[in-house]
């Protein structure tokens, strides 16, 4: 994996990333919005087979994910595992990644947007964009985000068409209530639900409680 220390120049950062490097990770340093418009000229080029970008806690704003959006747009087949967590992303940021989800030629699989500025709005371009085209994303984390059980409603309601092959859930760490239960029971999950640090009282628990116990249950870990 390519690691850059918060040293490392924008200029030899765009010279570095080409066609043998698949892993980027420059989480923890203050690249910025104009960080991420070098990185996304290199992920514009044909011969660019970046698989795993990890942008945590580098400053970027819905201005940086212009610049991303547009990358992707132009060359959506390679990227498989994206993290932006930490960052100052809004809905409009959520928006602009909700339309590269949207590409029939996106495959990205691995999506975490961890602590950042979403609420329930940007859960619903998410959820329009997860319906066209449901059969991708494996692992997706909105925790710490400032969602509400509208927000979760949305996603759950994704989780329930046949075709959506979502695996793995993070939603931990806001002020979702009872509607923990309909993301168990929209379908059977295989895999890892995170539930932890939400506002769930004694009949929320009961509730997620008698879903795991049902059968076609198939939540292979709970936190």
């Amino acid at each position: 994996m390519v690691h850059y220390s918060a040293g490392s120049s924008h200029q030899n950062m765009g010279r570095s990333l080409w066609s043998h490097h698949t892993q980027l990770d420059l989480s923890d340093n203050n690249i910025g919005d104009s960080g991420v418009e070098l990185i996304s000229d290199v992920l514009r080029n044909p011969d660019c087979k970046q698989q795993i970008l990890r942008l945590i806690s580098c400053n970027i704003t819905d201005e940086g994910c212009v610049a991303l959006t547009s990358a992707l747009t132009s060359n959506p087949s390679h990227l498989r595992d994206t993290d932006l967590s930490r960052n100052k992303l809004t809905d409009s940021g959520m928006r602009l990644i909700s339309y590269v989800l949207k590409n029939p030629d996106c495959k990205l699989a691995i999506l975490w947007l961890y602590d950042c500025d979403i609420t329930d709005e940007g859960c619903v371009t998410l959820s329009s964009a997860l319906r066209s085209n449901p059969s991708h994303l494996r692992e997706l984390n909105l925790s710490c985000n400032k969602l509400t059980d509208s927000g979760v409603k949305q996603i759950s309601d994704v989780i329930k068409d046949s075709h959506c092959t979502l695996q793995n859930l993070g939603l931990w760490d806001f002020n979702i209530t009872e509607e923990a239960r309909f993301v168990l029971t929209s379908k059977p999950f295989t895999a890892k639900l995170i539930l932890s640090y939400n506002n769930l009282g004694d009949s929320e628990v009961k509730l997620i409680s008698d879903e795991l116990k049902k059968p076609d249950c198939k939540v292979e870990e709970l936190e």
